[in-house]
Protein backbone atom coordinates (compact mmCIF):
# COMPACT_ATOMS: atom_id res chain seq x y z
CA UNK A 1 0.00 0.00 0.00
CA UNK A 2 1.56 3.54 -0.60
CA UNK A 3 2.56 5.81 1.67
CA UNK A 4 0.03 8.43 2.50
CA UNK A 5 0.65 11.75 1.70
CA UNK A 6 0.65 14.40 3.87
CA UNK A 7 -1.54 17.44 3.19
CA UNK A 8 -0.48 20.56 2.95
CA UNK A 9 -0.31 23.05 5.98
CA UNK A 10 -0.28 26.47 6.90
CA UNK A 11 0.94 28.92 9.67
CA UNK A 12 -2.14 30.52 11.48
CA UNK A 13 -0.87 32.51 13.67
CA UNK A 14 1.89 30.24 14.81
CA UNK A 15 -0.51 27.14 15.05
CA UNK A 16 0.23 24.77 11.86
CA UNK A 17 -3.07 23.85 10.13
CA UNK A 18 -3.91 20.98 7.41
CA UNK A 19 -6.01 21.06 4.67
CA UNK A 20 -7.46 20.53 1.31
CA UNK A 21 -7.65 22.34 -1.55
CA UNK A 22 -9.76 20.91 -4.84
CA UNK A 23 -11.29 22.57 -7.70
CA UNK A 24 -10.83 25.60 -10.07
CA UNK A 25 -8.69 28.47 -8.58
CA UNK A 26 -11.75 30.75 -10.25
CA UNK A 27 -14.42 29.05 -8.91
CA UNK A 28 -16.91 30.29 -6.03
CA UNK A 29 -14.98 29.20 -2.70
CA UNK A 30 -16.87 26.89 -0.46
CA UNK A 31 -15.05 26.07 3.15
CA UNK A 32 -15.88 22.94 4.56
CA UNK A 33 -15.55 22.26 8.50
CA UNK A 34 -16.04 18.88 9.78
CA UNK A 35 -17.14 17.42 13.04
CA UNK A 36 -15.24 16.52 16.41
CA UNK A 37 -13.30 13.87 16.09
CA UNK A 38 -13.65 13.37 12.13
CA UNK A 39 -11.61 14.73 9.74
CA UNK A 40 -11.39 16.90 6.66
CA UNK A 41 -12.07 13.87 4.46
CA UNK A 42 -15.42 13.37 5.77
CA UNK A 43 -16.15 15.72 2.98
CA UNK A 44 -15.02 13.50 0.40
CA UNK A 45 -18.35 12.70 -1.94
CA UNK A 46 -19.63 17.09 -1.30
CA UNK A 47 -15.96 18.34 -2.55
CA UNK A 48 -16.61 16.07 -5.65
CA UNK A 49 -20.35 17.41 -6.12
CA UNK A 50 -18.83 21.27 -5.47
CA UNK A 51 -15.90 20.79 -7.92
CA UNK A 52 -18.42 19.09 -10.64
CA UNK A 53 -20.37 22.81 -9.73
CA UNK A 54 -17.42 24.94 -10.62
CA UNK A 55 -16.30 25.73 -7.08
CA UNK A 56 -13.45 26.12 -5.04
CA UNK A 57 -13.11 23.78 -1.71
CA UNK A 58 -10.99 24.48 1.03
CA UNK A 59 -11.17 21.82 4.37
CA UNK A 60 -9.12 22.39 7.17
CA UNK A 61 -8.60 20.17 9.73
CA UNK A 62 -9.56 21.53 12.72
CA UNK A 63 -6.78 21.95 15.18
CA UNK A 64 -6.17 18.54 17.38
CA UNK A 65 -6.78 16.76 14.02
CA UNK A 66 -4.92 14.80 11.72
CA UNK A 67 -2.29 16.85 10.20
CA UNK A 68 -2.68 19.59 12.14
CA UNK A 69 -1.33 20.89 15.29
CA UNK A 70 -2.52 19.42 18.85
CA UNK A 71 -2.26 22.12 21.14
CA UNK A 72 -3.77 21.24 23.97
CA UNK A 73 -6.11 23.98 23.92
CA UNK A 74 -9.14 23.81 22.22
CA UNK A 75 -11.42 26.81 23.35
CA UNK A 76 -14.23 27.39 20.55
CA UNK A 77 -12.88 30.68 20.28
CA UNK A 78 -9.33 29.98 19.13
CA UNK A 79 -10.43 27.27 16.41
CA UNK A 80 -12.89 29.95 15.14
CA UNK A 81 -9.90 32.51 14.15
CA UNK A 82 -7.86 29.19 13.18
CA UNK A 83 -9.67 28.96 9.83
CA UNK A 84 -10.30 32.49 9.57
CA UNK A 85 -5.99 32.85 9.66
CA UNK A 86 -6.05 30.22 7.07
CA UNK A 87 -8.96 31.72 4.45
CA UNK A 88 -6.62 35.16 5.20
CA UNK A 89 -3.37 33.19 3.80
CA UNK A 90 -4.82 31.28 1.14
CA UNK A 91 -6.15 35.22 0.10
CA UNK A 92 -9.88 34.38 0.12
CA UNK A 93 -11.78 37.31 1.17
CA UNK A 94 -15.23 35.88 0.80
CA UNK A 95 -16.21 32.36 1.16
CA UNK A 96 -19.49 30.07 1.12
CA UNK A 97 -19.56 28.01 4.42
CA UNK A 98 -20.59 24.69 5.32
CA UNK A 99 -19.93 23.17 8.91
CA UNK A 100 -21.43 19.63 10.42
CA UNK A 101 -21.30 19.56 14.75
CA UNK A 102 -18.76 21.20 16.04
CA UNK A 103 -18.16 22.43 12.81
CA UNK A 104 -21.31 24.25 12.16
CA UNK A 105 -21.35 25.66 15.70
CA UNK A 106 -18.15 26.91 14.60
CA UNK A 107 -19.45 27.98 11.21
CA UNK A 108 -21.75 30.21 13.11
CA UNK A 109 -19.86 31.86 15.27
CA UNK A 110 -17.27 32.52 12.79
CA UNK A 111 -20.20 34.04 10.34
CA UNK A 112 -21.80 35.92 13.18
CA UNK A 113 -18.32 37.93 13.83
CA UNK A 114 -17.58 38.69 9.99
CA UNK A 115 -20.31 39.09 8.22
CA UNK A 116 -18.71 40.35 5.69
CA UNK A 117 -16.88 37.27 4.38
CA UNK A 118 -19.60 34.73 4.82
CA UNK A 119 -21.90 34.44 1.08
CA UNK A 120 -24.30 31.82 2.07
CA UNK A 121 -23.85 29.43 5.02
CA UNK A 122 -25.11 26.16 5.99
CA UNK A 123 -25.24 24.53 9.13
CA UNK A 124 -25.44 20.87 9.33
CA UNK A 125 -26.59 19.68 12.94
CA UNK A 126 -25.37 22.39 14.86
CA UNK A 127 -25.24 21.47 18.67
CA UNK A 128 -26.40 24.54 20.10
CA UNK A 129 -25.37 25.69 23.76
CA UNK A 130 -27.36 26.18 26.80
CA UNK A 131 -29.06 29.87 26.43
CA UNK A 132 -28.71 30.23 30.16
CA UNK A 133 -28.89 28.42 33.69
CA UNK A 134 -26.37 25.35 34.94
CA UNK A 135 -24.50 23.88 31.94
CA UNK A 136 -25.62 20.02 31.48
CA UNK A 137 -23.79 17.61 32.99
CA UNK A 138 -22.65 14.51 30.71
CA UNK A 139 -24.45 11.39 30.55
CA UNK A 140 -21.72 9.18 29.13
CA UNK A 141 -18.47 8.89 28.92
CA UNK A 142 -15.89 9.51 25.69
CA UNK A 143 -16.23 5.66 24.73
CA UNK A 144 -19.72 6.62 24.58
CA UNK A 145 -19.51 9.36 22.50
CA UNK A 146 -17.27 8.25 19.91
CA UNK A 147 -19.29 5.51 19.20
CA UNK A 148 -22.81 7.41 19.24
CA UNK A 149 -21.81 9.37 16.66
CA UNK A 150 -19.72 6.87 15.02
CA UNK A 151 -16.71 9.25 14.84
CA UNK A 152 -12.82 7.64 13.92
CA UNK A 153 -11.12 6.55 17.01
CA UNK A 154 -7.74 7.59 15.48
CA UNK A 155 -6.07 10.71 14.29
CA UNK A 156 -7.08 13.51 16.69
CA UNK A 157 -6.46 14.32 20.57
CA UNK A 158 -8.73 12.70 22.47
CA UNK A 159 -7.61 15.52 25.24
CA UNK A 160 -10.02 17.91 23.10
CA UNK A 161 -13.56 15.99 23.74
CA UNK A 162 -13.67 16.48 27.53
CA UNK A 163 -12.41 20.44 26.69
CA UNK A 164 -14.78 20.59 23.62
CA UNK A 165 -17.94 19.41 25.26
CA UNK A 166 -17.48 21.22 28.48
CA UNK A 167 -17.72 24.53 26.43
CA UNK A 168 -20.67 23.29 24.59
CA UNK A 169 -22.65 22.37 27.26
CA UNK A 170 -22.18 25.59 29.32
CA UNK A 171 -24.95 28.60 28.69
CA UNK A 172 -23.03 31.04 26.24
CA UNK A 173 -25.41 33.67 25.28
CA UNK A 174 -23.23 35.38 23.09
CA UNK A 175 -23.39 32.35 20.60
CA UNK A 176 -26.77 32.82 20.71
CA UNK A 177 -26.67 36.90 20.19
CA UNK A 178 -24.12 36.37 17.38
CA UNK A 179 -26.62 34.61 15.70
CA UNK A 180 -28.86 37.69 14.85
CA UNK A 181 -25.77 39.35 13.16
CA UNK A 182 -25.41 36.70 10.52
CA UNK A 183 -26.13 38.38 7.09
CA UNK A 184 -26.28 35.39 4.92
CA UNK A 185 -28.61 33.57 3.64
CA UNK A 186 -28.53 30.51 5.90
CA UNK A 187 -29.62 26.67 5.83
CA UNK A 188 -29.99 24.75 8.95
CA UNK A 189 -29.85 20.67 8.06
CA UNK A 190 -31.14 18.47 10.49
CA UNK A 191 -31.84 14.67 10.82
CA UNK A 192 -34.93 13.39 11.70
CA UNK A 193 -33.08 10.78 14.27
CA UNK A 194 -30.36 12.83 15.75
CA UNK A 195 -29.72 13.01 19.41
CA UNK A 196 -30.09 16.82 19.08
CA UNK A 197 -34.09 17.46 18.95
CA UNK A 198 -35.55 19.16 16.27
CA UNK A 199 -36.82 21.44 18.72
CA UNK A 200 -33.36 23.08 19.34
CA UNK A 201 -32.87 23.61 15.76
CA UNK A 202 -36.04 25.53 15.59
CA UNK A 203 -34.47 27.80 17.94
CA UNK A 204 -31.33 28.46 16.31
CA UNK A 205 -32.67 28.86 12.80
CA UNK A 206 -35.28 31.51 14.77
CA UNK A 207 -32.26 33.63 15.53
CA UNK A 208 -30.69 33.55 12.26
CA UNK A 209 -32.38 36.56 9.46
CA UNK A 210 -32.35 34.82 6.75
CA UNK A 211 -32.39 31.25 7.34
CA UNK A 212 -34.83 28.22 6.22
CA UNK A 213 -34.91 24.41 8.29
CA UNK A 214 -34.39 21.47 6.38
CA UNK A 215 -35.40 18.09 8.24
CA UNK A 216 -33.75 14.70 6.38
CA UNK A 217 -34.27 11.24 7.73
CA UNK A 218 -31.13 10.44 9.31
CA UNK A 219 -29.10 10.83 12.68
CA UNK A 220 -26.72 12.93 12.94
CA UNK A 221 -24.46 12.45 10.70
CA UNK A 222 -26.54 13.32 7.57
CA UNK A 223 -23.68 13.69 4.80
CA UNK A 224 -22.39 10.54 5.18
CA UNK A 225 -25.51 9.03 5.77
CA UNK A 226 -27.60 10.38 3.21
CA UNK A 227 -25.63 11.67 1.17
CA UNK A 228 -27.38 12.25 -2.13
CA UNK A 229 -30.17 14.31 0.19
CA UNK A 230 -27.88 16.45 1.41
CA UNK A 231 -25.65 17.23 -1.61
CA UNK A 232 -28.81 18.11 -3.60
CA UNK A 233 -29.70 20.29 -0.75
CA UNK A 234 -26.64 21.89 -0.56
CA UNK A 235 -26.09 22.39 -4.14
CA UNK A 236 -29.43 24.06 -4.62
CA UNK A 237 -28.78 26.33 -1.83
CA UNK A 238 -25.84 27.47 -3.38
CA UNK A 239 -27.17 28.30 -6.59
Amino acid sequence: MPARVPLPTLNAGGVSIAYRMDGSLSGPPVVLLHALASSSATWTRLTRSLVAAGHLVIAPELRGHGGSAWTGDYRLDSVQRDVVSVLDLLDIAEFDLIGHSLGAHIAALLAGRRPDRVRKLVLEDPPPPPRSGAPRRPRRGLAWFLAAQGLVRRGFDRRMVPQILTQLRAPDPLWWDGLSAIKAPTLVIGGSRSHIPLERLEEVAAEIPHCDLLTIDAGHRIHSTRPAEFQDAVLRFLT
